[in-house]
């Protein structure tokens, strides 16, 4: 058989060549480096791409101090991580956007006292240039670790924690959760629902008080019995369901700060008897398609760009780390990302 031909690889000169430049310019394209007019790094790009030029990682790792990793950190237990399908959602997003800056994703757990140390050391060690780190409660270690390592970080999320007097405001992507919670809430009031309870998420995470403080912005005078709490978890949603039915036999309408502990909640009340919506009105929250739109009845829900909030930090992080981006770039901070209610038949 004849032997297949080898494969050469094009190299900088090569690239230098095609684009008209010299060798260092085009290395300064390839590492990011400032001093390189528009015009001419349109032409070194355009070259790179005509012949396929990939860079070699070790070497650049050398000469930029980058290692092209960025780690994304979730506080939560392995089981739901892979189990919700809110977290596949976020991580696709954030994929999608590192893959396309040529960046690679690094996942790490965060579940008990000695992931944090573990995680800790990785961080220090200089393996990443950045960090994404989502479902970060109240007291977790992690904002004090970033902090003392000085590394590039943005949260999903609204921060919920003090922050140090006189530090940088942090970055960070959310959705309007108290306004889908309002939204929602004067739904149910729209639709004659008198009695309407509500299942929080954990109160550790702004998106459990941001929603709770969403549905008193319309019951501001209502009764505190009507709030049972979850943990965003479909077993936490059917036994919050069950003890709100305890405490209040009378309720006609439920809203759920997620569609998982919403599919729990919609289980006790089929479970007691209730009909819904005949009985019992549900809202949840997420609109995650293979929950919302598979219960019995399909779920009422308000909708968040889960995907589309974890390409956004991706690319909130990647302009932290451009040496030559705008100082106003590198610095944004917040991003609220729109809600709105999809109307199925469960309310």
């Amino acid at each position: 058989m004849p032997e297949s031909p080898s494969i050469t690889r094009p190299t900088l000169d090569v690239v230098a060549a095609r684009a008209g430049v010299s060798r260092s310019t085009v290395s300064r394209v390839v590492n990011g480096g400032t001093g390189v007019r528009r015009q001419v790094m349109t032409r070194v790009e355009t070259a790179i791409e005509e012949l396929g030029y990939v860079p070699n990682r070790a070497a650049r790792t050398l000469v930029t101090r980058r290692t092209g990793n960025v780690a994304v950190i979730i506080a939560e237990p392995e089981g739901r991580i892979f189990s919700d399908p809110y977290f596949g959602l976020q991580i696709r997003g954030i994929s999608k956007e590192l893959v396309a800056h040529d960046l690679q994703l690094v996942l790490l757990l965060a579940e008990e006292a000695r992931d944090h140390e573990r995680i800790e050391r990785y961080l220090a060690g200089g393996h990443v240039d950045g960090a994404l780190a989502f479902s970060v409660h109240r007291d977790d270690p992690l904002p004090d670790i970033v902090r003392r390592l000085e590394l590039p970080t943005v949260y999903g999320g609204r921060p919920h924690w003090t922050p140090i007097p006189g530090e940088a405001a942090l970055s960070y992507v959310d959705a309007d959760n108290r306004g889908g919670a309002r939204q929602a809430v004067q739904y149910l009031v729209s639709r004659g629902r008198q009695r309407i309870g509500h299942i929080a998420g954990p109160l550790g995470l702004a998106a459990g008080t941001d929603r709770l403080d969403g549905y008193r912005d319309v019951l501001f005078d209502g009764d505190p019995s009507l709030v049972v709490q979850g943990d965003f978890t479909e077993d936490s949603g059917e036994r919050a369901m069950a003890e709100l039915l305890d405490l209040q036999p009378d309720l006609d309408a439920v809203f759920v700060a997620s569609d998982l502990m919403a599919k729990g909640a919609l289980r006790a009340l089929h479970e007691r008897g209730r009909t819904v919506p005949g009985d019992v009105s549900v809202v949840g929250f997420d609109d995650l398609a293979p929950v919302s739109e598979r219960t019995d009845p399909p779920l009422t829900t308000v909708r968040q760009d889960i995907e589309g909030m974890g390409r956004t930090m991706a690319r909130l992080l990647v302009r932290k780390l451009r040496p030559h981006g705008s100082t106003a770039a590198r610095a944004q901070a917040a991003v609220i990302t729109a809600t709105s209610l999809v109307r199925r038949g469960s309310a």
